[in-house]
């Protein structure tokens, strides 16, 4: 074991290239990529009432090499008041090629932060950086900025006065993985006709083909007249550009558009943010709510790999006359992959109705402890990381590793899983995902490694009784899943939802936040109340109880 200072000077490039690095603050860890030898070991996780939860709150780690402007950023919350239209192409969108930086003017280019082969170690806040500016003052050109919490942009060309080439950075530590973007602009002029191509997404298909539009966020129409994220963009296109080299294809995406004011300060992104902070803000709200705190306990699940905590909350009503025992676990998790946003505000949307004081919510309580890990990968997620962790590695694929260091949260959450087994039995575990090819909502079950004669039937259930809630949005899908966690868990599923989200009012429609938090509520009362009638076939007094909320609650 090294500190990053003592690395040795005879270790060889293709030696650290092929390591994986595994510790946060001021040591490095280097295993060989098959080195998974370690031996599981529960452990409980701590409960956040131990310590301040305002000091838990307040720490984001970031690799010690990232640049992190002090500018806290916010957008407020809003969801439009009309269904936000599709895209229709004409026909006539254009399809410009790559543009070399020599044929125009590198105006943004962000930190080294891939120079280093592995993660060597995080400190809080980042780095403090300069402004970048590389015009004079009184320019007209436009200023960019993404070193902040989820941000991702690498570089920016100046092709001509209102045309601008960007390239997005791709995942930490990889060469890979480029369709995340949020980033800040400013120095805006209104009315002029823009345009911003993206140049090295690595996706054949897209839901930019099929009328999904970037999103934008003014600060001048926030404050002004409350108006957050919406969708933007025309003569939208994503094709197959020239800029492929090595026999890697690149895939461009060219829009235009008009900023509202001058001088505004503006934001675009793929999907809507929901960063980190954006979650420790929310579950201290519910750690002084004095009523939703007795029935949800915030604990730490473990520390991520840079040091940020993962959190875990168990949701139930307190047992009566020693009976929690019976009740059965249900386990949520969610952002496995950072660029996914979609997942969190499906999970928020399931959270604000299982805490809320309708009788079903109460209901569920009394019936199940709710187990959620809302965040699995928080590195990813503070980065703007598409799909990766610090290590490189894309943790939905790294369910069977014994590597605790290098996954902690993975390697917890299973654990997790075990210990909740041995105490109740686990009625469903889902983990919760956004698409960015596939349309509309879809989920993926687990297949059995021996087929039986009959259809399996427990990871059906709740794809086909969230279709009938939801019948233009499911779609059900029962495949062989890699991120399977336990054999023993029958009602294992995995929930997408696509980028553009198409809301059941308007076929024509992306309104994305305000429907995915609906859906949260329909996981909660359309699927889990029928569900416990129907399959678990509860009688009397009870099923009578759970029928009547079920069909008659406003």
């Amino acid at each position: 074991m090294y500190s990053p200072s003592e690395l040795p000077a005879h270790a060889s490039s293709k030696r650290r290239q092929s390591a994986v690095c595994c510790s946060y603050r001021a040591n490095q860890i280097l295993l060989s990529s098959n080195s998974e030898a370690v031996v599981p070991r529960p452990q409980e996780p701590q409960n956040l009432e131990d310590s301040s939860p305002a000091g838990q709150f307040s720490l984001v780690h970031w690799p010690y090499q990232c640049e992190v402007v002090r500018d806290r950023i916010e957008h407020i919350d809003w969801t439009p008041t009309a269904p936000e239209p599709l895209y229709t192409p004409t026909g006539l969108e254009m399809m410009l090629p790559y543009q070399t930086p020599d044929k125009g003017t590198v105006i943004y280019l962000g930190e080294e932060a891939n120079k280093n082969s592995c993660f060597m170690y995080s400190q809080v806040r980042g780095l403090c950086p300069l402004k970048q500016i590389f015009h004079q003052k009184g320019d007209t050109t436009l200023v960019f900025e993404a070193r902040f919490e989820s941000g991702n942009l690498q570089k920016v060309v100046k092709v001509n006065e209102f045309e601008y080439q960007l390239t997005l950075r791709t995942d930490l530590y990889t060469s890979r993985h480029t369709q995340w973007y949020y980033f800040q602009v400013s120095n805006t002029q209104a009315g002029m006709p823009y345009r911003f191509t993206i140049v090295n997404f690595t996706k054949r298909n897209s839901l930019y083909k099929c009328g999904l539009r970037p999103l934008l966020y003014s600060e001048v129409d926030a404050k002004k007249h409350k108006v957050g994220w919406r969708r933007t963009g025309n003569e939208i296109k994503y094709y197959k550009n020239n800029a492929g080299q090595g026999g890697r294809q690149y895939f461009s995406l060219t829009w235009t558009f008009q900023f509202p004011y001058d001088q505004d300060t503006c934001y675009f992104a793929h999907c809507y943010p929901y960063t980190y902070s954006n979650l420790q803000e929310y579950l201290l709200t519910i750690s002084k709510d004095p009523v939703k705190s007795k029935f949800c306990k915030i604990h730490i699940l473990c520390r991520s790999l840079a040091g940020n905590v993962v959190y875990v909350l168990t949701i139930t009503n307190p047992s009566k006359s020693g009976k929690g025992t019976e009740r059965k676990a249900v386990i949520l998790t969610a952002r496995v992959h950072p660029g996914e946003t979609n997942s969190s505000w499906i999970m928020k949307g399931f959270v604000d109705y299982i805490l809320s004081h309708s009788g079903k919510a109460q209901l569920l309580r009394d019936n199940f402890v709710f187990k959620v890990v809302p965040m699995l990968n928080p590195d990813g997620v503070i980065v703007g990381n598409h799909r990766c962790s610090l290590t490189g590695q894309d943790l939905n694929r790294k369910y069977r590793s014994n590597v605790k260091k290098c996954y902690p949260s993975i390697w917890y959450t299973r654990n997790m899983i075990r210990r909740v087994m041995g105490e109740r039995d686990v009625f469903l575990y889902c983990d919760i995902h956004g698409h960015n090819r596939k349309q509309n909502v879809f989920m993926y079950g687990c297949e059995r490694r021996q087929q039986a004669k009959g259809p399996y039937v427990h990871p059906r259930v709740f794809p086909l009784l969230l279709s009938k809630s939801c019948p233009d949005k499911e779609q059900e899908k029962v495949v062989k899943q890699q991120a399977r966690v336990n054999i023993k868990v029958l009602n294992s599923d995995v929930l997408d939802w696509d980028s553009s989200s198409q809301t059941s009012d308007s076929p024509d429609s992306c309104d994305l936040i305000a429907n995915q938090l609906k859906l949260g509520t329909k996981v909660c009362y359309d699927f889990f109340l029928s569900v416990y009638i129907s399959v678990l076939n509860a009688i009397g007094k009870e099923s009578l109880e759970f029928h009547r909320l079920y069909f008659e609650e406003p």
